[in-house]
């Protein structure tokens, strides 16, 4: 859905699936929307160039996240999809054929399209997705996708095509999970026990694209699949993936047309692409991007620490110094536009009640101070910049600046080596993305909160049948969330994506996951 400067304000609706997923697409099915970009039929062949914001530390889908900001589209180009989703958030199948609940969530059938083979012509299976979904729930594997991946408690491949799903407890929405996730990508296990040097060198998907050669830092190179199962595309022959940080650059790159596509996440160069007649593409969603506070340890185990820094930030100043003003804060969780939208803000900037805060800490003979953990992108560097000076004008408190690399950032999701970083809960559907981000028992919530309160809401709102209790457990939710601050909301996130205006099927799926089978480029 490509959505113009008027529409760059909006968030959209709360979407709310049944809780049997048929098929709601076939073969090729997709839902690019109007385009201001190349129009007519796709082109076949030439060269597609694409910015990423950041660089893969390894091919392995495990590695990998399935969202704009972490190198989704790798993943999409090396392993294509089980499944997507449309803008109104329908489930729609790819490599699957269907994904069944006749339970509410407690058990689901995932059936595969007959015939799918790896790029190397081995089968791709029901005991393949077995063999990868039982691989990333392993904590060995310390894969980024293990909270989704954990609420399976067994898989059985019943036939070729047939894998049966039994959970931990019902999920009615799992298929988001899936789809929103390493999950939806499905390697080689030969390959895969090859070890993570042989399956960089050489990754086994069935994406449309194969590797042709990756210099780290610098370009991956990747070739037309001759096996993918969606003929005829992809329609490009090439895709030359290059990492671009620094988003001005990113957008003079497109602008100037030393690129194609750039994978996008900045409202300023969102703006700036509309003006200049560029084609945008952006998710529309609930939350935002946030400050994780680490409550496992000192200091952000005191809550006292947390509600000071939620009530000492200026979101507006924040928005002015990192967005120019282009910005859209997160008052509350759900916009006014969800069922589930309730007025209690989430945070309150409250200078006298951060700086009382503060003062109660340094009595207790020890003033507030912590590092900043923060990846060298335009925005993660603006916004640890910004809440430093801000924090500098009250006493009591020290900030410390840590620039960490992307690749990095993944470990520490494991490790939970830090006091703050920046990450994110964005969606269409609240669940399952709220209980894998604020769960006491999930392996994704960098916070380390464990609030049984909390925690029963979450659970609630995942079982519960109508819009009226669902409700009323987000409304539980969202109060704890404001009174135990184990996050700070910053700013709604931009999943994005700009071209230049030749280009066509600018399409994302999920968490701005873009679909490189789709890209096409008239000349």
């Amino acid at each position: 859905m490509v959505i113009h400067k008027a529409r760059l304000l909006v968030t959209a609706a709360v979407c709310c699936a049944t809780l049997v997923l048929g098929a709601c697409g076939g073969a090729g099915d997709s839902d690019p929307g109007p385009s201001s970009g190349a129009s007519g039929q796709p082109v076949a062949g030439g060269q597609g160039r694409i910015l990423t914001l950041s660089d893969p530390r390894s091919l392995d889908p495990a590695a990998l996240g399935n969202a704009y900001a972490t190198t989704g589209v790798v993943g999409n180009a090396l392993y294509g999809t089980l499944m997507t989703d449309s803008s109104a958030g329908e489930i729609r199948y790819s490599m699957a054929e269907s994904f069944r609940t006749t339970d509410a969530g407690a058990t689901f059938e995932l059936k595969l399209r007959a015939g799918l083979v790896f790029s190397d012509g081995t089968p791709l299976d029901a005991e393949a997705v077995k063999f990868n979904w039982d691989r990333l729930k392993d904590p060995a594997t310390a894969a980024i996708s293990r909270s989704e991946a954990s609420m399976i408690a067994s898989t059985e491949a019943v036939d070729d095509t047939t894998l049966k799903i039994t959970m931990v407890t019902p999920v009615p929405k799992y298929a988001q999970a899936v789809l929103t996730s390493s999950m939806n990508w499905i390697a080689s296990p030969p390959a895969l026990k090859k070890g993570q040097q042989a399956f960089d060198a050489n990754p086994i998907g069935a994406g449309p694209f194969t590797l042709r050669s990756w210099t780290r830092q610098a370009a991956m190179e990747l070739v037309r699949n001759p096996r993918y199962w969606d003929a005829p595309k992809p329609y490009l022959d090439r895709l030359t993936l290059r990492a671009a940080l620094d988003s001005s650059q990113r957008l003079n790159t497109v602008l100037t047309g030393g690129a194609d596509v750039a994978v996008e996440s900045n409202w300023i160069n969102l703006d700036k692409a509309e003006q200049s007649g560029l084609p945008t593409n952006v998710i529309p969603s609930g939350g935002g991007i946030f400050l994780a506070l680490n409550t496992r340890r000192a200091p952000f185990d005191d809550v006292r620490a947390r509600q000071a820094i939620a009530a000492a930030i200026d979101m507006d100043a924040l928005n002015q110094a990192v967005y120019n003003g282009t910005g859209q804060p997160v008052d509350t969780l759900f916009s006014k536009a969800s069922p589930y939208h309730s007025d209690r803000p989430l945070a309150t900037t409250d200078r006298t009640r951060a700086q009382r805060l503060l003062d109660e800490i340094a009595a207790d003979g020890k003033p507030l101070s912590f590092v900043f953990s923060s990846v060298p992108t335009t925005d993660g560097k603006a916004i640890a910049e910004n809440i430093q000076a801000q924090l500098s004008s009250f006493t009591n408190v020290t900030v410390r600046i840590r620039t960490i690399e992307v690749t990095e950032l993944a470990a520490l999701r494991t490790t939970h080596d830090f006091d703050v970083l920046i990450s994110s809960a964005f969606f269409q559907d609240p669940e399952p993305r709220l209980w894998t981000t604020f769960h006491g028992s999930s392996a994704a919530n960098l916070s380390g909160l464990d609030d049984p309160a909390l925690n029963e809401s979450l659970v609630t709102a995942r079982t519960a049948t109508s819009d009226d209790e669902r409700k009323a457990a987000y409304d539980t939710l969202q109060e704890r969330l404001a009174e135990l601050t184990p996050v700070v909301f910053l700013a709604q996130a931009a999943p994005s994506a700009v071209s230049t205006r030749n280009v066509g099927g600018l399409v994302q799926y999920g968490l701005g996951s873009l679909q490189p089978e789709e890209l096409w480029v008239q000349n």
